[in-house]
């Protein structure tokens, strides 16, 4: 099984593909999300093969803190995915309908062990400067966050507000132009252990940029990371997580590339284990 972030990991807005080559050399690109009527994120082409691909050979999980909305305008190549992980492991979709009782289960979990959500969104609207903030949102009656002017936005207020945060159970991210703050009990890895007990998977593989993704990549047999986002500006990482360099919508490919030779070595390794046993 594989569970996968997907903004700035499989897939990238045009200010986040980090293309350095001269433009005549630039990956031919697949659009995979319209907002708008405009086109808003990519990937390669090389990619949209190697994500049929995965698709095809494993169980791939979308995982996202996008809402159930968000994620609905997104359309991989390759095969449906049976199971999709939205709102920060807060919605588990089955065939694109939100399972009840899993939602049902993650809100019991959110009262019993963190602060309230109109209490966080009340100090992020308190303590935010007009200057700066741009819009603030909150995401499926779940977690909140603010679109900001990354250009004028104070790096100590995001650390004030991580300290006043960490102490009501609550999580600060920051993420390109946004700013989450997501209850600690909320994670993509509980709800991709979740996939894995239903599917019978005995291998988990997972890829993300961002301190949301940690938890996910910490509970995956495997893991990987780009060289960009988060994770790798703090240089993140365990030991079976592996730190790639490549950044941008190039490391997308490598990414995939990566999950593939994994999942095919485990098939081989468990088609070897089932001849050896019938020899």
């Amino acid at each position: 099984m594989v569970a996968s972030d997907l903004d700035r990991t499989l897939i990238y807005s045009a200010a986040a593909l980090g293309l350095t080559m001269p433009d005549a050399q630039a990956p031919r690109l697949l659009c995979v999300e319209v907002y708008g009527g405009k086109p808003l994120s990519y990937v390669t082409e090389t990619a949209a093969g190697l994500l049929d691909d995965l698709g095809r050979a494993t169980v791939l999980v979308p995982t996202t803190t996008r809402t159930r909305e968000q994620y609905g305008r997104i359309h991989l190549p390759g095969p449906a995915a049976r199971y999709a992980i939205c709102a920060n492991g807060g919605h588990l979709l089955v065939d694109g309908v939100s399972d009840p009782d899993w939602r049902a289960a993650v809100g019991e979990r959110l009262a019993a062990q963190c602060a309230p959500l109109d209490e966080v969104r009340a100090h992020l609207v308190r303590t935010a400067d007009p200057a700066w903030l741009l819009k603030e949102r909150v995401a499926e009656d779940l977690f909140a966050y603010l679109v900001v002017e990354r250009s004028l936005l104070p790096e100590e207020w995001v650390k004030e507000l991580a300290v006043w945060a960490e102490s009501r159970g609550w999580t600060v991210s920051l993420q390109g132009r946004k700013i989450y703050a997501v209850p600690k009990p909320l994670t993509k890895s509980a709800a991709m252990r979740e996939v894995a007990r239903r599917t019978g998977a005995d291998l988990t593989l997972a890829a993300g940029d961002s301190l949301l993704d940690a938890d996910l990549l910490l509970a995956a047999d495997r893991a990987w990371r780009p060289g960009h986002g988060e994770l790798a500006d703090v240089g993140w990482t365990a030991p079976h997580v592996t730190a790639l360099e490549d950044r941008g919508v190039a490391a997308g490919e490598t990414i995939l590339r990566e999950l593939l030779g994994a999942a095919g070595a485990a098939g081989s390794a468990g088609s070897a284990g089932v001849r050896a046993e019938r020899g």
